[in-house]
């Protein structure tokens, strides 16, 4: 998919609509704060011992076929960051 360097959308902080540039961010994993979650948590103490482990007996599936795309507006006049939605599917961006 071909997305425009630069588009002109509605700034939060100007609370106005000014020309930003687009950049894709990477996603960050895991912070230091939250190791593992609750649900991580249960199954590791579900699954020790003896005897079948419930649901989590199935082979995990894998990955999703295409990954969530995480692009960052950034404001001309102020410099301030935003995101915009929650962001789409796509298996190849191409800024142009």
């Amino acid at each position: 998919m071909k997305y425009p360097k630069e588009i002109n959308t509605y700034c939060p902080k100007c609370k106005k609509y000014t020309i930003h540039k687009v950049k894709i961010s990477s996603k960050k994993g895991r912070g230091q704060a939250h190791p593992i979650g609750k649900a991580q948590r249960r199954q590791k103490e579900h699954t020790k011992g003896y005897g079948g482990h419930g649901k989590y007996s199935r082979p995990p599936v894998g990955k999703k076929p295409t990954q969530k795309v995480d692009l960052r507006f950034e404001c001309t006049e102020c410099k301030k960051e935003h995101t915009r939605g929650k962001g789409f599917r796509v298996k190849k961006l191409e800024l142009v």
